[in-house]
């Protein structure tokens, strides 16, 4: 949405205001009535439709629309619409309102638009500020009321230090959660963070798109410049209770645009646990942090695991904000690790490797985990008690009992956590098991060819499998010949 059709819709509702303006505040030029007849006589002659809008249900012309285009003023157009009764004739034959704006836009290569409709331009308004709040919301994990107060000029362009290094894109802004003044008193305002947020280039990519959708200085989701088609007076930014009725309608308006464009496959399914909401994204942000490592998400691949650029960013800030919920979601996937590997010792499987005894008494807490509630403070005990940390690593098929001194994935220095997707062979920590761990799910098959070149397609993805075969071939292998079960470390 922000990529490929941001600059179709801006240029449309451009075009949709200075129709509006000519038509509104134009005076009634003497030419304005002969333009006018000139554009409505060749529609009428052959029953053509007349372009048509909908007014509280009803079909009615599009008079701004019609006056705008000719360079007549509505009230010219008024007095031929009684004249030759054309109410009753839009209602008849209501037609499109065309803009005369380029379309750049491409759906699996096909204009998205043959032309933007004047009628549809506050929709697509609407859900263009609905899709660059996601993608805030999601890719930076700040919290809805920091991404609804942000502003103008909030994401400059970072400049090259000596070196000629262009760093990141940062995002100045406001927190309000924890915002005092001197005297120790809530600050409604909010104050300006001590820190900035890191944004990824899709967040580098909204924030400009959000800056050519209302004024300057103003807030980023400024009421008035969100909501073209509702006159209410109000000031502030968007609601978040109205911006989750905004992504429940975005979803419904992209499946539509996926069966129009029949590409089913691209629909967005009904989400079990109900409506999306605002705060998940930022869960949801953690979540992937936390239990997806090496990548397995454009995300991951932006951030790396857990503790890179986004969450390391935040740490100098001290432990609360992103660190504290990345600390519960992955307090909860050892949670999910160690209970798993605990069933399957139940129902008699074995593991094997360096690592192997450890696990096996980690596995014997798992029924502590049962029910209970994870907060940020039960979470940073767990993380702090070596014995219990268990990770997933799907990718290596293995777990990972963690020990800092005992680690080979670090060579730059001892860590809190793992670096999944560097296991290295012969590591003290690893872990097998009779079950692979998490398989991973086939590629999802593209709505598009390849544009690449057949060799390079094929020879990429082979070359990197071969060369992961050959890195699990070297683990070691005592298991499956001689795993150990929960009897033997009970009886050593």
């Amino acid at each position: 949405m922000i990529d490929d059709f941001a600059d179709d819709i801006l240029a449309a509702s451009t075009e949709r205001k200075r129709l509006i303006d000519i038509a509104q505040k134009t005076p009634a030029p003497p030419s304005g009535k002969a333009a006018l007849h000139a554009y409505l006589d060749p529609l009428l002659a052959v029953d053509a439709p007349l372009p048509a809008s909908t007014n509280q249900g009803k079909t009615a012309l599009a008079r701004s629309y019609i006056a705008g285009s000719v360079g007549a003023a509505t009230s010219q157009l008024d007095r031929i619409s009684r004249d030759v009764d054309l109410a009753t004739i839009v209602a008849q034959r209501p037609g499109p309102c065309p803009l005369n704006t380029a379309v750049t836009g491409r759906i699996a290569g096909k204009p998205w638009r043959e032309a933007v409709d004047y009628n549809e331009t506050p929709t697509l308004m609407r859900h263009l500020g609905t899709s660059a709040f996601i993608v805030c919301s999601y890719l930076t994990g700040m919290r809805p009321g920091e991404v609804l107060g942000l502003r103008t000029g909030c994401c400059p362009d970072p400049v090259p230090d000596d070196d000629g290094k262009i760093g990141r894109h940062l995002i100045r802004s406001n927190e309000y959660k924890t915002a005092t003044d001197e005297d120790c008193n809530h600050t409604s305002a909010g104050i300006e963070r001590d820190f900035p947020w890191v944004a990824i280039t899709p967040v580098a990519n909204a924030i400009p798109v959000l800056e050519r959708m209302v004024p300057d200085g103003h807030l980023l989701f400024d009421y008035r410049a969100h909501n073209l088609a509702n006159s209410r007076s109000s000031t502030g930014s968007l609601k978040a209770n109205g911006l989750g009725v905004r992504i429940e309608d975005f979803i419904a308006w992209a499946n539509t645009e996926a069966v129009r464009h029949q590409l089913p496959n691209e629909t967005i399914p009904n989400d079990p646990h109900g409506k999306i909401g605002t705060a998940r994204f930022r869960e949801s942000l953690g979540w992937h942090i936390a239990r997806r490592p090496n990548g397995l998400v454009a995300l991951a691949i932006q951030y790396g695991h857990m503790r890179t650029p986004v969450s390391g960013g935040y740490g100098s800030r001290g432990r609360g904000g992103i660190h504290e919920l990345i600390d519960i979601e992955t307090a909860r996937a050892v949670a999910d690790t160690v209970a798993d590997l605990h069933d399957d010792l139940e129902s008699g499987g074995g593991v094997s490797g360096p690592a192997a005894r450890r696990a096996i008494n980690a596995a014997a807490a798992a029924p502590r985990f049962v029910g209970a509630i994870i907060t940020a403070i039960t979470a940073r005990r767990l993380l702090a008690n070596e014995d219990a940390m268990l990770y997933d690593n799907p990718n290596a098929l293995l777990l990972c009992h963690y020990k800092r001194e005992r680690a080979l994935c670090h060579c730059d220095g001892i860590k809190d956590t793992p670096t999944l997707d560097h296991c290295v062979p012969g590591c003290g920590n690893i872990v097998k098991t009779d079950q692979p761990r998490g398989p991973i799910a086939p590629p999802r098959r593209p709505s598009q060819p390849t544009v690449r070149p057949r060799s390079w397609s094929a020879r990429r993805p082979v070359a990197r499998q071969r060369r992961q075969a050959t890195r699990i071939r070297r683990y070691p292998r005592p298991h499956p010949h001689h795993p150990e079960h929960n009897s033997e470390v009970d009886a050593g």
